[in-house]
């Protein structure tokens, strides 16, 4: 009887020094495989199973053992896997491995950040999608060919009007592009990529909504105001004054006499191009300044403006100047008759500061 006892008692000591390695065998196999952050990247399909995960995970270096693995998701038996883009890391144990694949994941490894400039025209705009995106330069430029669209986005958005369905309008979503740095997939459409930009552009006008509404100008006309201010100040400190030489020519009936509006009615735009006279005096568009049959706004914004910029249409800066140029530094001179600003240009180009 004796020896029956002492051999159950070797037999239960044994099956808990079995059960004792197995459960510590457990506890180090599910631990995380390094301490170190070393992310992982790993797509769920929809016909994988927790059953046909594990070689997918010691594969991608994500978990110890798939032996022990197998053995955790028997245990535990987590919730449905969730299909999907993860970013895992080497640093997870096996359970925060499992609660990410029950949670699911919004991860998109398409997701890129996008920068769009202050001052881009739509051709520079669509050259940044054609570089950044799986869409295509005409791709853009196409859809800003549809009429459809457009009046569909009229409709959507209050800032839109049918201004931009003007037949000289080279780009009817010119100006309303809004410059910013956005995380966008690579797989998005042309749409889609329009919509934030749309959408931040809602944003950014609605904070001056009052200001617009009171103005005896357009939200149209002030955009078209504040993308030539974008082009033609030197510096952001400069634009309320620019902003303030425009109202006053504006106010008097004059021509605005904006060169980079003629950059923009030839489609030129390298600014490095001396302009010629014969494009100085081309009056075929809606957007030639310079045009002396053009007296106010260009029919169109002529680039994509940001936020500084539309803050100084809407806050201009109140003076009696009716010129204005700046030098190769960016500095901006103000003058109020034509010969002070002539004044101005001959000195700028006496002390090497005038830009050629």
């Amino acid at each position: 009887m004796k020896k029956i006892i002492k051999i159950v008692i070797i037999l239960v000591v044994m099956v808990l020094l079995i059960l004792a390695a197995g459960l510590i065998c457990f506890n180090m196999n599910i631990k995380p495989v390094q301490t170190d952050s070393e992310e992982v990247e790993l797509e769920i399909k929809e016909n994988m199973t927790y059953s046909t995960l594990g070689s997918v995970l010691k594969d991608n270096g994500l978990i110890r053992s798939e032996l022990w693995y197998k053995v955790y998701i028997k245990v535990y038996k987590p919730n449905n896997l969730q299909k999907g883009f993860y970013k895992l890391d080497k640093n997870m144990s096996l359970k925060e491995i499992i609660d990410n694949l029950e949670e699911g994941s919004t991860f998109d490894p398409n997701i890129i950040n996008i920068t769009f400039k202050e001052g881009l025209n739509v051709r520079k705009v669509a050259k940044v999608i054609d570089e950044k995106t799986d869409n295509t330069y005409d791709d853009v430029l196409n859809l800003m060919k549809d009429k459809d669209y457009i009046k569909s986005l009229i409709s959507n958005y209050w800032f839109l009007t049918d201004e931009i369905l003007d037949s000289k309008i080279y780009y009817p979503l010119e100006g309303y592009l809004f410059p910013e740095t956005y995380s966008i997939s690579s797989k998005a459409s042309v749409k889609e990529i329009f919509k934030v930009l749309l959408d931040q552009t809602d944003k950014v006008l609605t904070k001056y909504k009052d200001k617009i509404n009171s103005s005896k100008y357009s939200v149209h006309k002030l955009v078209t105001l504040a993308s030539i201010v974008e082009q033609e100040a030197g510096k952001a400190d400069d634009r309320a004054s620019v902003a303030g030489v425009f109202y006053n020519r504006l106010n008097s009936k004059w021509s605005l006499g904006s060169d980079v509006t003629t950059y923009y009615a030839i489609k030129q735009d390298d600014f490095s191009h001396s302009l010629t006279k014969s494009e100085i005096a081309t009056c075929n568009n809606g957007y030639n300044t310079r045009c002396s049959s053009l007296v106010g706004l260009p029919v169109g914004p002529i680039s994509n403006p940001g936020e500084e910029s539309i803050n100084a249409v809407m806050n201009p800066a109140s003076h009696s100047y009716y010129y204005f140029v700046a030098d190769k530094n960016g500095k901006t001179y103000l003058s109020k008759t034509y010969n002070e600003h002539n004044s101005t240009i001959a000195k700028l180009k006496k002390q090497g500061l005038w830009q050629a």
